[in-house]
């Protein structure tokens, strides 16, 4: 096999099944053995490649454009027609390579996940995962078609979020409830498509001989490092540890806009300011000022956004049926990241684009190692996937005011940092509720496929961690919250990872704050590795502790609410 990127006949993003087949019988027909194992392992690394950097192209367009027929039409056909042939090639070429019982060097981790994902695969639920998928993409089609009346225009979700900054309450409680009235009106049909979810993904886990679903996610995900167990402590960590934090903070905060109670329309207007963070204009001038935030941390990952720009893997616009959310993506065979977006001019834009720089820096750096099952999102801990993100939200604060060619005048970063902090303390406990949810979901699927009482649960567990928030008359916009949280649908199980990694970041800034180039040569270094290492290595690698007891936790809200103190006074000044 000469160049499996092209096999001799047309770009690969083109091939059909009859393309890919005869790659895959060539290694099946391969005779491994000691001496050529790196060379068949290349090879198998090469088809991953090609087959992953195809779902990911087709992928992003079916975000970029949620109602176009060509787009979902293409896109159907490969989860259709591609994939599931291929998962059943996969499962005999990992079959082929546990059976030769030989280890390559350097590759006991990876090897580890094969054993598990091997394990995993069921001919029976083939078809079952490709409706999966289209129930996903329904769910984004419902939630990114949405768009809401405001002042005789049009707008988005995501344009509509600008007012929850406004300093003009009644700005932001009007703008609340259009959001939350027009999702009410999906709420019958989201509840139906959840129905459907649940059902399948526990037909899927019984198909594998699971007592659950959660357990089947456990294996799939790689989670060897850590047990659900281990995550129901940790919510009770965060109960005993955040929550009376987060309390502590919303108080302060009602006490400084001279409002009796936090609304939910009042958790994200800055009491410190008369005007809302404006910190650009257009999605040229995120980019810019973001390429030199960038900068100031490493120019070398400056130089990686350059190219990125310039090679047009930024979508960073809102726009009308554009899916939710934020993320970076990495094209396998290209080893490029590309991340996608909606700005609306927020100081959340900042975070959200330093935030899957990190991801896409880490996938550049990952990047140069060899094998797919070593730098690969797939075989990733998402765990740490997203200290990458999350680190450098906290290591770029010093260089966002526009001293540093940022955003924000002196006063300004201080208020944009303080959003931060109280964002992140904020997180935990809605964390707990997200994850929370999910364990109670797939422990009582008979009951939890009814969106009904999954409402019920969502408010119980609401109260368990963010009873700050006066929901008071608004019961209904609280109990369907969970309908806007795009992990529950679209990637269950996938959330806890943002908790832990948090703590991990938040060790990373500590770091920082000490010996800043040692604690970025970590951080990088620690990027370098990939999927090489376990999660407790990896926390190392980077100066942190894969810890989340309540003491480790303590120790980082304490530095939080200390720098949080700190800021605050600056601005009474």
């Amino acid at each position: 096999m000469n160049n499996i990127h092209t096999n001799g006949t047309k770009d690969f993003l083109a091939w059909t099944w009859n393309d890919i087949a005869p790659i895959g019988e060539h290694l099946l027909d391969f005779e491994i053995n000691s001496n050529n194992i790196d060379r068949w392992l290349k090879e198998y690394s090469d088809l991953l490649s090609v087959i992953d950097e195809m779902y990911t192209r087709l992928y992003i367009k079916t975000t970029q454009s949620t109602n176009d027929p060509e787009v979902e039409t293409r896109f159907n056909e490969f989860i259709e027609k591609i994939q599931p042939k291929f998962r059943t090639m996969d499962e005999k070429l990992q079959k082929k390579l546990l059976a030769s019982g030989i280890q390559p060097k350097n590759f006991a981790i990876p090897m580890k996940k094969i054993q598990a994902e091997n394990e995993l695969f069921c001919e029976e639920n083939l078809p079952l995962l490709v409706e999966e998928q289209k129930l996903s993409h329904e769910y984004n089609k419902i939630i990114g078609g949405l768009t809401h009346q405001w002042e005789g225009k049009e707008l988005t979700t995501s344009e509509m979020s600008v007012f929850q900054f406004d300093p003009d309450r009644k700005v932001r409680e009007k703008a609340w409830r259009i959001v939350t009235g027009d999702r009410l009106k999906k709420r019958e049909e989201i509840n139906a498509l959840w129905s459907k979810m649940v059902k399948l993904r526990v037909e899927i886990a019984k198909n594998k001989g699971f007592d659950n679903y959660r357990d089947y996610v456990w294996q799939k995900k790689y989670r060897f490092d850590y047990t659900p167990e281990d995550c129901k402590t940790f919510h009770d960590s965060i109960e005993k540890v955040i929550v009376p934090a987060a309390n502590r903070l919303f108080a302060r905060r009602a006490q400084r806009m001279g409002i009796p109670s936090i609304r939910p329309w009042d958790l994200f207007a800055d009491p410190y300011g008369d005007t809302a963070l404006k910190p650009f204009s257009d999605t040229a001038e995120l980019i810019a000022k973001g390429r030199e935030v960038l900068r100031h941390v490493d120019p070398v990952f400056a130089e990686y956004f350059d190219q990125m720009r310039a090679d047009g893997r930024l979508d960073l616009e809102s726009r009308k049926n554009k899916a939710p959310g934020a993320y970076s993506l990495g094209f396998a065979v290209e080893r490029t990241p590309f991340i996608f977006m909606s700005a609306s001019g927020t100081d959340d834009d900042v975070s959200t684009l330093l935030h899957e720089a990190g991801h896409a820096i880490h996938e550049i750096l990952r990047g140069k190692l060899e094998y797919f099952q070593d730098r690969s999102e797939n075989f990733l801990p998402a765990e740490f996937a997203e200290v990458a993100s999350m680190s450098m939200e906290f290591i770029t604060t010093p260089f966002i005011s526009e001293k540093t060619g940022g955003f924000y005048n002196d006063r300004d970063a201080a208020r944009a940092f303080i959003n931060q902090l109280e964002g992140s303390l904020r997180f935990w406990p809605y964390m707990s509720v997200v994850d929370s949810f999910q364990h109670w979901v797939y422990e009582n699927p008979e009951i939890s496929a009814d969106g009904e009482q999954c409402e019920q649960k969502w408010t119980e567990l609401w109260g368990r961690f963010m009873g700050g928030i006066d929901y008071s008359g608004e019961e209904m916009g609280k109990q369907t919250y969970w309908h806007r949280q795009l992990h529950i649908f679209d990637s269950p199980f996938y959330y806890i990872e943002y908790g832990m990694a948090q703590m991990g970041a938040v060790q990373v800034w500590a770091n920082s704050l000490t010996n800043y180039a040692q604690a970025i040569e970590k951080y990088t270094n620690a990027l370098k590795l990939g999927a090489t290492v376990g999660l407790p290595k990896l926390f190392e690698a980077a100066g942190a502790k894969f810890d989340f007891g309540p003491d480790t936790i303590q120790q980082n809200i304490s530095l939080m609410e200390t720098k949080l103190e700190e800021l605050v006074k600056t601005l009474d000044q």
